[in-house]
């Protein structure tokens, strides 16, 4: 079953790649390395998931917001490679708008990685860093990037 059919199979669906808010891209490419630019979760209806996680949302809540930041990651490296069969997950540095005091923030990453292994299989499994920000852009729950290789 191709990523895309397990992605279906999920009753989830690829969103569209958002367009740039500032001076950069949504991908880069050296050699078979492909870089994505942080997202933030994305609603279906183009709104973002705000809030301090452990105040105004809960682990929960914001696993779900991570899980969301991997579809749109998942939707920029489909873009950049034509089929998510040909990519592979190295890295993935996540950051949550999170109270000083919550120490939770890969239970809140587990979202996007959780997703990334159910959909990629062994090609989802990667290195990650999970780490706590006083503030995000727009104040967005989460913000998630990722180092992909790419194969023939």
């Amino acid at each position: 079953m191709t990523p895309e059919a397990k992605l279906a199979s999920m009753g989830l669906a690829l969103p569209e790649v958002p367009k740039p808010v500032g001076t950069y891209l949504p991908y880069k490419i050296n050699g078979n390395t492909l870089y994505l630019s942080g997202q933030g979760p994305r609603r279906p209806d183009g709104s973002f998931a705000t809030g301090k996680v452990g105040r105004d949302v809960t682990v929960e809540q914001a696993y779900e917001h991570a899980k969301l930041v991997g579809l749109g990651l998942l939707a920029a490296a489909k873009v950049a490679v034509g089929e998510l069969s040909r990519i592979e997950v190295l890295k993935v540095l996540g950051m949550v708008n999170a109270l000083p005091e919550f120490t939770d923030q890969p239970k809140v990453i587990n979202g996007c990685s959780d997703l990334f292994v159910a959909v990629l299989g062994e090609r989802g499994r990667h290195a990650r860093s999970a780490v706590g920000m006083g503030s995000l852009p727009m104040q967005i729950t989460v913000e998630i990037e990722a180092v992909m290789r790419i194969h023939d």
